[in-house]
């Protein structure tokens, strides 16, 4: 299983940038997916997260700013980033909470990050 990230990049302040990650490889069913960050010195942190329902939770610094959505079809997941602070600077990675047969639990897979830097 791999997650591919893509869309990162550098943006003014107030700016905007679309982030999008593709599962691929043998999986049996998706249910959560997510974005994280992890800025320089600080820990890793939720962003937002969808579930396979379509249901969201974002984190407070992003709310009204940022949309999460997913495409089932084509296994990926979308941060829409609106409104970009220097703030937000950071790495930005996936994460899919799958299955890889239908006996198996699922489990969750990090994609490889997306360097987002906000500055003018």
């Amino acid at each position: 299983v791999q997650l591919q990230a893509s869309g990162g990049g550098l943006v003014q302040p107030g700016g905007s940038l679309r982030l999008s990650c593709a599962a691929s490889g043998s999986f049996f069913t998706i249910y959560a997916m997510a974005w994280y960050r992890q800025a320089p010195g600080k820990q890793r942190e939720l962003v937002a997260i969808i579930q396979s329902g379509g249901s969201t939770t974002y984190a407070e610094s992003v709310k009204g700013r940022f949309t999460i959505s997913r495409d089932n079809a084509k296994n990926t997941v979308i941060l829409q980033m609106n409104s970009l602070e220097p703030e937000d600077t950071a790495v930005y990675y996936c994460n899919a909470a799958l299955t890889t047969s239908s006996s198996t639990p699922a489990k969750w897979y990090w994609g490889q990050g997306t360097l987002v830097t906000v500055s003018s």
